[in-house]
């Protein structure tokens, strides 16, 4: 059974990184050994994918022959037994539980960017004059999807960059600071977990800002829940899209969208989608014919989250992170790129070549890095600061991985000098 307070005692062990180096090394050899996955290469973008352990996928292979086997008898609910939306119900019971809502408050959908985009471009409290904010460390589709509103909407978009170094007064600083100076903001975008830079947001804090300056938040967790403790009691949220192939290790093309019960009629149905009723959660979804055994597999993906324990989990992911960044650190004019206030960062990091200044070099770095020593860590842009290279360790990651990385960097210290 899931204990919340067992998770945040390790997310708090996790943090102040007292997990001990003995305990670390049972951990990698425990989940790394649940996975199946090609090792010819350092694979650590557990951000873009978490993969599935060897059990989930067993799991998903059987559910894709039972929708197979039973095709339309299965989406018609013509089988005898439960419906069609009776057998996926546990799945949006699961990730109800994952993230302190009510199964009513959640509809399950195809990941966290078509989640963030129906709540975005859905949301009805909007009219020509107002203003919208984004900012850097935000992901880029979400960006694009609160820069639409000026066309489909008439509402401006104001963009600020989270300042460097990203530290909590100073995040909640320049928060305040935008809203205050633009008094027509009415929809923020946080992103709880950049995947830019692994920043973590004080979202609790920057909501209850917004919310008194008039403004609601929408919450893309996509890069938080089934990592770090989410409930939506806690952070303040009323409205959060988020994805289960990262951090939960679901089947690719999962993922939920939540909104509070009480402001369900702030955001619209899909496109205009009556499908289900404009009461129903469901119809801020696509309610098109979907991947069915990737959401019959959620519950199994839910429940092995929990059986891992997700306070040794995040304690785990925490390690290897810092495992590299103290492996590199001394590299002369490397510089580490992702905050390290306790809080402001979890497991995803990231890092700057000495003379590394352009796109160009961020990817010609992560080429080189991958055509050379068979290492993936990812090239991302959009940052004020300027582009950098990103780490995800996974935990299907083993430190003989993260050493490999270690030594490619070292390796290529002088790639831009």
């Amino acid at each position: 059974m899931y204990d919340r307070r067992v998770f945040l005692r390790g997310a708090a062990a996790a943090v102040a990184g007292v997990a001990s180096a003995s305990e670390g090394r049972t951990e990698v050899m425990s989940y790394a050994g649940q996975y199946d996955v090609d090792r010819s290469i350092s694979n650590l973008d557990a951000a873009y994918y978490g993969a599935m352990t060897r059990a989930t996928s067993a799991a998903y292979r059987a559910h894709g022959d039972w929708v197979n086997r039973h095709n339309a008898l299965f989406l018609r609910s013509a089988l005898p037994g439960p419906t069609r939306d009776e057998r996926l119900q546990p799945a949006t019971d699961a990730v109800a539980s994952l993230i302190g809502a009510r199964p009513e408050e959640v509809a399950l959908c195809g990941g966290g960017t078509e989640a963030l985009y129906g709540l975005i471009v859905n949301y009805r409290r909007l009219k020509t004059g107002d203003a919208v904010l984004m900012a850097d460390v935000d992901y880029d589709e979400m960006q694009h999807a609160m820069a639409y509103l000026e066309t489909s909407r008439g509402v401006r978009p104001v963009r600020m960059n989270v300042p460097e170094p990203a530290t909590t007064a100073n995040i909640l600083a320049a928060y305040e600071v935008t809203l205050k100076r633009n008094p027509a903001i009415k929809l923020v975008l946080l992103t709880h977990v950049s995947n830019r830079n692994g920043l973590v947001l004080p979202v609790r804090e920057i909501a209850d800002i917004a919310r008194r300056y008039g403004a609601d938040v929408i919450l893309d967790s996509a890069q938080a829940v089934g990592l770090l403790p989410v409930d939506v009691d806690a952070l303040g949220i009323d409205f959060m899209g988020f994805s289960f192939h990262k951090w939960v290790a679901a089947p690719l093309g999962t993922g939920g969208i939540y909104i509070r019960k009480s402001r369900l009629a702030d955001i619209d149905p899909w496109l205009g989608n009556h499908i289900r009723s404009d009461g129903d959660v469901r119809a801020r979804a696509p309610t098109g014919t979907v991947d069915f055994a990737a959401r019959l597999t959620v519950p199994h993906a839910v429940r092995e989250h929990h059986e891992h324990g997700p306070g040794r989990k995040l304690a785990h992911l925490t390690r290897m992170r810092a495992r590299w960044v103290e492996g590199v650190r001394a590299i002369p004019g490397l510089t580490i790129t992702h905050p390290e206030e306790p809080g402001r960062v979890a497991v995803i990091g990231a890092f700057r070549f000495s003379g590394q200044r352009s796109w160009v070099d961020a990817q010609q770095a992560q080429k080189v890095l991958l055509s050379k020593h068979q290492v993936l860590v990812v090239a991302k842009q959009g940052l004020a600061s300027g582009p950098v290279l990103r780490v995800t360790p996974s935990l299907f990651n083993t430190d003989v991985e993260i050493d490999r990385m270690i030594d490619a960097v070292k390796a290529e210290r002088n790639l831009f000098t």
